[in-house]
């Protein structure tokens, strides 16, 4: 038996999972676990579902799902899309399930889609910390933040208190967690879904969808806790140049977290350092998708009363407008990443990419 035969038949089969979506208080203050769990039920055909673990808290059993699609070599291209980190950022899970609903509908009878999952895969983790959105919080249920979570110190004390992490206290948003403590249960399924699935990739992106700041949509990539360059600065600039020419009206800011502020613990960093001590030829880019929540606000102060209002458009019709927005970029990722041999060649975006991206993102000048 192969290796991704034996993860397979580890994790199946989905019809094992405690299916909480059909209890009324989750269908009423989850509904999203409840629509991912259906989506789980019908895409089996073309897909594979998978409980990548289980989460016991407020008395229920909360399963987390991932999603597969494409049948070729876990060394394909692999790009995967992610959401509900923090459990107060609803909106990055329900564009995960919108444009997985999408994919579910169109692999039976899109030709162009069929064959572009015949060279790459394509993976959702909708929602990594379901126990945090039933409960409206940030955190998980044990009051760490995810996203502070990794063993990994900021190489210069975050510019931010409290915001770049703190261990004074659980009842503090930015909790990393105790000092010396195993990294929770969500982070280690996230790390460990990331680890098997694109790490035998030789070339892969992830994209981990979150709100919350500024008035305009960011695309982040590493370092959150250093602001020195990372090592693959050339190939997000080449994926930059790419977005610009393929979507030229593109709403997004594409730079590195630090440009904006440092923090303790990114999970992001952590993977990808960790990446980076797997045998060459393997490439993984991390990207995160800060939407901009302020610009609802800003239309719809009273949202400002509202703990979810902070994070989420509530207005039906900018929901949908969220919704809708955001799936060119995952279409254009999907396929970038499909491609990536077409533009991502590294003695090719070195050598054009690495001044200008230093340029840019970090102000160095070349003569």
């Amino acid at each position: 038996m192969s290796r991704q035969s034996a993860v397979q038949k580890e994790l199946d089969p989905v019809v094992d999972a405690p299916q909480v979506g059909n209890i009324p208080e989750i269908r009423t203050k989850l509904p999203e676990l409840a629509e991912i769990e259906d989506l789980a039920r019908i895409c089996q055909s073309n897909g594979t579902a998978k409980v990548e673990g289980i989460v016991d808290a407020f008395g229920f059993k909360f399963p987390i799902y991932s999603f597969t699609f494409g049948l070729g070599k876990w060394t394909d291209p692999t790009v995967a899309f992610i959401g509900g980190v923090h459990g107060l950022e609803r909106i990055g899970t329900n564009v995960a399930i919108s444009y997985l609903r999408t994919i579910v509908d169109l692999v039976h009878w899109d030709k162009g889609l069929q064959h572009l999952l015949g060279k790459a895969r394509l993976l959702f983790l909708p929602l990594v910390n379901p126990a945090g959105m039933y409960a409206t919080t940030r955190s998980n249920a044990n009051g760490v933040d995810l996203m502070r979570n990794s063993p990994i110190d900021a190489e210069q004390e975050p510019n931010v208190p409290l915001l770049g992490g703190h261990r004074k206290s659980p009842k503090l948003p930015w909790y990393r967690g105790p000092a010396g403590a195993p990294m929770e249960q969500e982070a280690q399924i996230l790390i460990e879904f990331v680890k098997r699935e694109l790490f035998p990739s030789r070339f892969s992106l992830a994209l981990d969808m979150h709100s919350g700041f500024g008035t305009v949509d960011r695309l982040w990539f590493p370092y959150a806790y250093s602001r020195r360059p990372f090592e693959h600065l050339p190939l997000m600039y080449a994926l930059k140049t790419k977005l610009q020419r393929s979507l030229p009206n593109h709403v997004y800011i594409m730079e590195p977290q630090s440009l904006q502020y440092t923090t303790h613990g990114d999970l992001w960093d952590y993977i990808y350092l960790e990446s980076q001590k797997t045998p060459t030829g393997h490439t993984l880019l991390p990207v995160t998708l800060e939407m901009g929540s302020w610009i609802w606000i800003k239309k719809n102060p009273r949202q400002l009363f509202s703990s979810l209002g902070i994070f989420n458009p509530v207005k039906p019709h900018r929901l949908q407008r969220t919704l809708r927005r955001h799936h060119a970029l995952l279409d254009f990722l999907l396929r970038a990443v499909a491609s990536h041999e077409n533009w991502a060649t590294v003695e090719r975006v070195e050598n054009e990419y690495r001044q200008r991206a230093m340029e840019l993102w970090y102000g160095v000048k070349f003569d």
